[in-house]
């Protein structure tokens, strides 16, 4: 992935920390994977994955303080609390997927059954891939390493050049 390299030692520069740490562990994947399926309520989330009332508790607590999940009350009954997802956890969908179809490539050997299919016509998705800004699919042979000053500066560059160009 070309010759500079990410910083392993400067984790307050890499996102991929502080998504693990919101997050957390197997258990806080699960519970949004419930929220992707229309769970909402304490007692759902208990019910369909088999956790324990406390690790539950626990774990709902640190996804809204996280952004992830927000609690709302219920409009039917002002009682109850559901748990609905955030733009912020609703932007950790491809992840979730890209992770599901990892699993189901290299530790299942299958697809998983549903299929996340497509609405308009009923087709499953596609692999979630890398793509570059002009859509092409990347390998990890095509990628590298570039500092943010030298992406701006190129981009600029490639402006420029579009703009004398018409």
């Amino acid at each position: 992935m070309g010759k500079l390299r990410e910083s392993l030692a400067d984790l307050a520069a890499c996102g991929l920390p502080c998504a693990l740490e919101a997050m957390g562990e197997r258990w806080s994947f699960m519970i949004l994977r419930a929220a992707f399926n229309g769970i909402y309520h304490f007692e759902e989330f208990l019910d369909s994955l088999g956790i324990a009332r406390n690790i539950l508790s626990n774990r709902l607590s640190r996804l809204v303080e996280a952004g992830i999940l927000k609690r709302e009350h219920c409009a039917d009954d002002r009682r109850r609390i559901e748990y609905r997802l955030t733009p912020k956890g609703l932007d950790l969908l491809p992840a979730m997927l890209a992770l599901r179809q990892w699993g189901e490539k290299w530790e299942m050997n299958v697809p998983a059954n549903p299929v996340l299919c497509d609405c308009r016509d009923g087709m499953p998705i596609l692999p979630i891939t890398i793509r570059a800004h002009d859509d092409r699919v990347l390998e990890g042979a095509d990628l590298m390493w570039r500092e943010w000053s030298d992406v701006e500066a190129a981009r600029k560059e490639s402006e420029s050049r579009l703009r004398a160009a018409t």
